[in-house]
């Protein structure tokens, strides 16, 4: 909070001022490698620094990271790992790689970046798989209601091997698109001001009736229908004024979203349904990276793996210190300085929705999809697999506690 707070005292004009010297992806690269309380001159001097990493060596191959609406500010709120790959890779290569980052929805959005990427007007992008779900439907595979028990089990799937052939393999050889990495939360509905009065909802009756905002996944919208949440499809940069306006009662979303969007003003309370996967994924083209040569095939992987590791400890962190997604918060995070109240709900609660709404206690809603998926993957059944790979470690494991593989050589 206090970094994203110091990157935000330095002014508009000092910041494009720096982009032209040195360049936005240079800025924004350097400002990641900063800590505590960033000045204009320890900016200077970081975008300088990265500029003489980057320019070192004119590289082979310099590609376009579309990063719908991040920007180094707001990464260091959601945890998403974009600028700590980008810089990651370049050093790794030794400038071989460039990376140009376009974000603040310059290039592409939520709901579009998929498409560019596809389209090759972007090599790599940076969005939510649930918004990316419209131009890439097997991304979908992840947005069974309940299939994920905690954000531990997200990240377990997703460093195992079971993710290659589940997710990874399937989502390529569909969609030509290569899934890198991924930020971890599920997803809850987030409260407009017409709950600001209301007492801290504890009960799943409360919330019954009232009209949210749904991204672009399908199974979502199944699981919001079957829990009487009316959801009403809104694009994301659109959310915020729905809010604000009283269009909706509230959002599907997840914390760090919340955070990272600037609607925390607009929001009440945060409803901890963790009923689907929040997941800000990062994934680039399957051609671009089939025409790199072996060595920097091999970098982009272990970049991704680095980059999986360290968003896994920070967005953890940031929950806590950032965002304010606790009870009690701690003084000073963005949910506590606007009033947010986190709704953590009691086990009968999250099993009276998981029962409602789950394929394993209500299968047929889910029946249509489910085989089109099954279908997509080669004849998996992409629930169970998934549903058995996340409960093979405790229900209560910590998500900074899940042991980091590498996913596609663990046997």
């Amino acid at each position: 909070m206090k970094v994203s707070k110091a990157l935000n005292a330095i002014s508009r004009r000092d910041l494009f001022k720096l982009s032209g010297q040195f360049g936005l992806s240079s800025v924004m690269i350097g400002a990641g490698t900063l800590t505590g309380a960033i000045t204009l001159p320890s900016l200077v001097a970081a975008a300088e620094s990265t500029y003489n990493k980057r320019f070192a060596n004119e590289p082979k191959h310099t590609l376009k990271l579309g990063a719908a609406g991040f920007n180094q500010r707001n990464l260091l709120i959601e945890r998403a790992g974009v600028l700590e790959f980008a810089r990651d890779l370049e050093e790794r290569t030794e400038g071989e790689i460039r990376i140009e980052f376009i974000g603040d929805n310059q290039i592409c959005g939520q709901l579009n970046c998929v498409e560019k990427a596809q389209l090759g007007v972007v090599d790599m992008y940076a969005a939510s798989t649930q918004n990316s779900a419209g131009g890439a439907p097997y991304l979908n595979v992840l947005d069974y209601a309940y299939m994920f028990p905690s954000r531990a089990a997200q990240y377990y799937f997703l460093y195992s091997p079971a993710s290659q052939r589940v997710l990874r393999d399937p989502f390529e050889k569909r969609h030509g698109l290569k899934f890198l990495f991924s930020h971890c939360e599920l997803r809850g509905i987030h409260m407009g001001q017409s709950f600001a009065d209301k007492p801290t909802v504890t009960s799943l009756e409360e919330i019954f009736g009232t009209k949210n905002r749904v991204t672009g996944t399908q199974l979502g919208r199944i699981a919001m229908q079957l829990l009487n949440l009316n959801p009403v499809p809104v694009a994301w940069e659109e959310t915020l004024d729905g809010l604000k306006q009283g269009l909706i009662d509230g959002a599907e979303t997840w914390a760090s979203a919340v955070a990272y969007a600037n609607m925390a003003p607009v929001v009440s309370q945060s409803v901890d349904l963790r009923f689907f996967c929040g997941t800000e994924h990062t994934a680039m083209s399957a051609k671009v990276f089939d025409g790199m040569e072996p060595h920097l095939q091999d970098a982009i992987m272990e970049s991704a793996y680095l980059t999986q590791v360290h968003v896994q400890a920070a967005n953890e962190a940031a929950l806590v210190n950032t965002v304010g997604y606790t009870d009690p918060q701690l003084p000073g995070t963005i949910f506590a300085e606007n009033g947010v109240r986190p709704a953590f709900l009691a086990d009968d609660q999250i099993k009276m929705a998981e029962e409602m709404c789950s394929p394993e206690f209500n299968p047929e809603p889910w029946a249509q999809w489910r085989e089109r998926l099954n279908g997509w993957s080669g004849g998996l059944d992409t629930y169970q697999e998934i549903y058995d790979v996340a409960r093979e470690i405790p229900v209560d494991t910590k998500a900074e506690n899940v042991e980091p593989r590498r996913w596609w050589r663990s046997a």
